[in-house]
């Protein structure tokens, strides 16, 4: 299958992975989704590694953790942003990861003693964040500030993540090895917050959502993976962004999620300013960041 169409599947079931999350948040809270999203994940890809012959001992733990450290974080941040937040809007926030690290490396430019810094990437910024400030207006005015935040701080975390898995398999680390490690890093940190909030009774829908959850994550992740080792990184980066367009259909088709001039103005600029960053930064560093999983 050509590697856009990989890509075309991947951020559709990513999108509809955002359905199956926000309709568990009315049965179970953000820890228990994120533990058996891990669990589910962690499962298949150790079935998976079996299958392949694939060892999941690791000679560096350390960089496993503080990936895992910033991934989860970022996974659990958009779940929460997800369960209360109309759909699209969580989607985009978690999305301006690709601008965060477009200011991450303007931030590096200058620590570096850079002579002149790319304008190009200062407007790219500039864009992202003017897009932020036009779709957290609607949110504002629904008393709703808190959950833009953690939405938009999911973002950051996601940009930080993806840097690290860079770094692993600059390390020589496989890909199911790296998600495998996440997926466990999800269960500790799912399982702990689970704790904090109190269990929930499980009933047969939502057990079903918790599942669908995992498998969709879990497929969307090899599909992305597949499409980013026999296509064109920048097509691929470009191709993910119709995961906001997927999200916000549904959540106006299953959510009655409110359609706001200012808003989708907003998630243009946000989607112009990231594929305008990723190309930018393909221009700068021309090996790609292959992304893993959600974070």
């Amino acid at each position: 299958m050509p590697a856009a169409l990989l890509m075309l599947f991947s951020t559709l079931l990513f999108a509809t992975m955002g359905v199956t999350v926000k309709l568990a948040s009315a049965h179970y809270g953000t820890g228990e989704i994120v533990f058996y999203r891990g669990l589910v994940g962690a499962s298949l890809m150790a079935l998976l590694a079996r299958h392949r012959g694939i060892s999941l001992r690791t000679p560096v733990p350390a960089m496993h953790f503080w990936r895992g450290f910033s991934g989860v974080s970022a996974l659990t941040l958009w779940f929460y942003a997800i369960g209360n937040l109309p759909l699209a809007t969580a989607v985009t926030l978690n999305y301006m990861s690709s601008v965060w690290m477009a200011l991450f490396l303007l931030g590096g430019a200058v620590l570096m003693g850079a002579n002149r810094v790319d304008g190009r990437l200062v407007l790219t910024v500039l864009l992202g964040f003017a897009g932020v400030a036009m779709i957290l207006r609607p949110t504002i005015e629904q008393n709703q500030l808190w959950h833009g935040l953690t939405g938009l701080l999911s973002g950051i975390l996601s940009a930080t993540a993806y840097l690290q898995v860079t770094a692993l398999g600059r390390a020589g680390e496989p890909e199911l090895r790296v998600v495998f490690y996440f997926s466990l890093g999800g269960m500790v940190v799912g399982a702990v917050i689970a704790l904090i909030e109190g269990p929930h009774a499980h009933t047969a829908s939502g057990a079903a959502l918790l599942l669908a959850t995992g498998l969709l994550a879990s497929l969307a992740q090899l599909l992305m993976t597949r499409a980013y080792a026999i296509g064109r990184p920048l097509v691929n980066a470009s191709l993910q962004y119709l995961g906001i367009v997927f999200s916000f259909g549904y959540g106006v088709w299953l959510f009655k999620d409110p359609i706001t001039g200012l808003a989708l103005a907003g998630m243009l600029t946000i989607i112009g300013a990231g594929v305008a960053a990723t190309a930018l930064r393909h221009e700068t560093a021309p090996r790609s960041v292959t992304p893993t999983a959600e974070s």
